[in-house]
């Protein structure tokens, strides 16, 4: 292998995903296909034909040429339409030539990354010609492929993988998002804590500690006498997060303790990603 080191692990997380995921749809029946998922506006076949459209772009194929229908709802901003491009372009599409175009995918991928030999900090194509390093993008990369694999399988009944590589490296990416969503977005109190104790496949105790001047930090350490204090399990942090059910439907799996406007605002703003 000629793949840095330090992109590896993000190596690695891909591949066991997508090989959950192809594993996952290859014995579906047409219907199948068609049914909904926690993402917002997606069936399963619309989860594996973004899948296949970020990897076609990782390899460096061109984007469809392909005007969007104006009754997608769930479409409402410019990285939406750009995701829906890859996704309506497959909306008619069997479920031999979904697993089949899957299957080539991957096979292609899987060569590239095997003769991959630029460094991390080389820069890439990213999401409406955006430029961002081969480490940020396959990182980012992973985490998508994991948050997927866990809609296909919550659509198909399938529950697994939440302590797998991919899991580890989303949990990593929510996290470096919690000072935002504490101190900014929830206005959380100045020189305050907040903190979160997950349990389950992945398990972690963590200190959003606010300063004088209102910045969120991330931290290990327990905060005596928090402003705020969550305690969940895994499988909902990774819900809430990525924007799969609101706080009112997980109601019963979240325990928050502290100033009720104060937790409202911060389950209010969970979610990092849709």
């Amino acid at each position: 292998m000629s793949l840095h080191p330090t992109l590896q692990p993000y190596a690695d997380a891909w591949t066991h995903s997508i090989e959950a995921i192809s594993e996952l749809v290859e014995p579906l029946v047409e219907a199948d296909w068609n049914r909904r998922t926690p993402c917002p506006g997606w069936s399963v076949r619309d989860i594996v034909s973004h899948v296949i459209g970020l990897d076609c772009e990782m390899y460096g194929d061109p984007r469809p040429i392909h005007t969007l229908p104006r009754d997608l709802f769930h479409v409402t901003n410019d990285l939406q339409r750009y995701m829906e491009m890859q996704v309506d372009v497959r909306r008619h599409h069997t479920a031999p030539e979904m697993t089949s175009e899957l299957e080539y995918t991957v096979i292609r991928r899987n060569r590239q990354l095997r003769n991959e030999s630029r460094q991390p900090t080389a820069m890439v194509r990213g999401p409406l010609g955006t430029e961002l390093t081969l480490e940020e993008s396959m990182r980012l990369h992973a985490f998508n492929v994991w948050v997927h694999e866990q809609d296909l399988r919550a659509a198909l009944g399938r529950p697994g993988n939440l302590d797998s590589p991919g899991a580890h490296i989303t949990r990593d990416a929510l996290l470096a998002e919690l000072p935002a969503v504490v101190a900014e977005k929830a206005d959380a109190p100045r020189s305050s804590a907040v903190v979160f104790d997950v349990h389950g496949p992945i398990e972690f105790l963590r200190t959003i500690r606010v300063d004088i001047q209102g910045r969120g930090t991330l931290e290990t350490a327990p905060a005596l006498g928090p402003a705020a204090a969550f305690t969940l399990d895994w499988e909902t942090y990774v819900r809430l997060a990525c924007g799969r059910v609101t706080a009112e439907a997980v109601a019963d799996r979240v325990k928050a303790e502290g100033e009720p406007e104060l937790t409202a605002a911060i389950l209010r703003n969970f979610a990092v990603t849709r």
